[in-house]
């Protein structure tokens, strides 16, 4: 019987690699513009750290973790989620004494539950966690942060910006009492799950996917009505400013977000592109997580985006460069053994001008024929041929491979028409 992959968690191929490259690259580009440095932090982690931070009564805790006891008899956890073992490790190493942060990070996460297209087993994510800093105006830089990312993409008019306050502690104590009673009174025409939460966590039954509960909730009280006045202000401060720079919103009063971590202002970015899976983004504020996983109380705010849900987007919307399959972008040809090592030299000196480009020399034996079909299949822009006339004359031929004319040129303007194509076009 062959090995195959695990269900629900795929190899990323060649192909595919490309385009995680391309929107890696513009990440890291535009995070840099904002001050964001990056934090690593392991897949695997104390099963309670994710069962403190998450929630007990979460589906995450409840069904979907892959924990497993090691060799000590310690319970670990493949992490669901990346932004518990971000609050760990900056209380771990003091990153939070007397400072603020705004970190970033990208990596995968891991969730039992049914696979299906933008939905899976491993998949992985991209986001920023910012500490120190309880203005909401930090809310609303993260959130300028992503739409200038959709911007950079092509694809801001596929994305629609759903916010909402879930307010303090003291406001969501309020709305449950009042949410519960609602909900008691519908109790028998809800799902089975939400039936189940009432009593155990109330406010996640506004996150039901039930067409039925949903009709039912249209009737349900607005937390906005329960919100303090600080509550209120934070809120409206963040509108304000999202307002004042040009960013678009609805909001969504049902939005709470999947983690109990959450407070105040929480986000997501949706869209009616990719049927069922269309949120490609989601976050908020969470002021009481770092106190609660042992910390100083630190105000923290964060978002966190699906990697495969937004490259499914971008091919849904052919937003991807043309060219981002090309193997290489320089193919370099030999017509006579000989000449070998003064093509590996070029190479060398065409990799050290331009470390950006991707340069292949053929390897092997082949007609100059068949070397310019494998340059042609490559992708490659250029191919430069080196032969014992060339050899002699310490030039080599330029030959376009999309069209132009083949010159015979010295080393040094071989190098230097190499070092144009970077400015010609985006390469990764």
């Amino acid at each position: 019987m062959s090995i195959q992959s695990v269900r629900g968690m795929p190899d990323v191929l060649p192909s595919e690699s490309a385009k995680w490259g391309y929107l890696e690259h513009q990440v890291r580009q535009l995070f840099a513009s904002y001050g964001l440095v990056q934090i690593r932090t392991p897949i695997v982690e104390q099963t309670g750290l994710f069962a403190r931070s998450i929630g007990d009564v979460t589906d995450i805790v409840e069904k979907e973790m892959y924990s497993f006891a090691d060799r000590s008899g310690e319970s670990l956890t493949l992490r669901p989620e990346l932004t518990a073992g971000v609050v760990r490790a900056a209380i771990e190493h003091g990153l939070l004494h007397n400072q603020t942060q705004r970190l970033w990070y990208q990596g995968p996460a891991f969730r039992y539950e049914r696979p299906q297209k933008g939905r899976y087993r491993q998949f992985h994510q991209i986001g920023v966690e910012c500490f120190g800093i309880a203005d909401a105006m930090m809310d609303a830089e993260l959130i300028e942060i992503t739409e200038q990312l959709w911007r950079r993409l092509g694809i801001r008019e596929a994305l629609t910006l759903q916010l909402n306050s879930i307010g303090s502690p003291e406001a969501r104590s309020a709305y449950r009492d009042a949410l519960v009673s609602f909900l008691e009174q519908h109790r028998e025409s809800l799902d089975a799950d939400s039936q189940a939460r009432i009593d155990r966590n109330p406010m996640r039954v506004l996150d039901s996917k039930d067409p039925n509960t949903q009709q039912i909730l249209v009737d349900a009280p607005s937390i906005l009505d329960a919100l303090t006045d600080e509550d209120r202000a934070h809120f409206d401060r963040v509108c304000t400013a999202l307002t004042e720079a040009g960013v678009p919103y609805v909001i969504n009063d049902r939005l709470v977000r999947g983690l109990d971590y959450y407070g105040r202002t929480v986000f997501e970015w949706t869209t009616t592109q990719l049927g069922a899976q269309g949120t490609v983004c989601g976050g908020g504020r969470y002021d009481g997580l770092v106190a609660h996983l042992g910390g100083k109380a630190t105000p923290g705010v964060g978002f966190a985006i699906g990697v495969e849900r937004l490259v499914l987007l971008l091919e849904t919307l052919d937003a991807f460069p043309a060219d981002l399959e090309r193997g290489c972008e320089v193919y370099l040809m030999l017509q006579s053994p000989e000449a070998e090592p003064a093509l590996r030299r070029l190479a060398s000196q065409i990799r050290e001008a331009a470390p950006e480009l991707r340069v292949m020399t053929h390897i092997g034996e082949g007609s100059l024929k068949s070397q310019l079909k494998r340059a042609d299949k490559s992708g490659a822009l250029v191919g430069l041929i080196l032969g014992e006339d060339e050899l002699r004359t310490g030039q080599v031929q330029v030959k376009p491979l999309r069209g132009g004319e083949t010159q015979t040129v010295d080393y040094a303007d071989a190098v230097a028409y190499c070092q144009r194509l970077r400015k010609a076009q985006w390469i990764i």
